[in-house]
């Protein structure tokens, strides 16, 4: 299956990976897997990574599902990375179903993994910093 994740307990994260060919099947198989993992908290962030992935086999219908279908909290922040346009785009659409239908300002896609991580770790220090824990 061309697509795997690593959850960092310690950085609240879970990461995914994408490659090759990713179809809508495999897309839930890992969601499946994913959630049922011990170490699985909704109240983490995602970073998803498919910029190695060549072709997205998810239909406009398919996308609106897995948009719609959120694993993670509300107040969980999601970042996706995408290098080729197409998948940017079906990415982009997939971000605005989620916004109408879960919750806005969630998500994120990004061409870079770097400037995915900074969002990600910007949203973790502003609520370290909110809490009191770093002066």
């Amino acid at each position: 299956m061309p697509i795997r994740y690593k959850i960092e307990r310690d950085r609240r994260l879970v990461i995914s990976t994408g490659w090759d060919t990713l179809t809508f099947d495999e897309i839930m198989v890992h969601r499946e897997q994913m959630t049922h993992d011990p170490d699985f908290d909704p109240a983490f962030n995602q970073l998803a990574d498919v910029s190695a992935v060549a072709d997205l086999e998810v239909s406009i219908d398919e996308a609106k599902e897995l948009a719609s279908r959120n694993l993670f909290s509300r107040k969980s922040k999601r970042a996706f990375v995408a290098t080729k346009p197409v998948i940017f785009g079906m990415l982009r659409l997939m971000e605005v179903y989620h916004e109408i239908s879960v919750a806005p300002e969630q998500v994120a896609i990004f061409h870079d993994r770097d400037e995915a991580m900074k969002w990600l770790d910007a949203e973790e220090r502003s609520a370290v910093l909110n809490s009191g824990q770093i002066s």
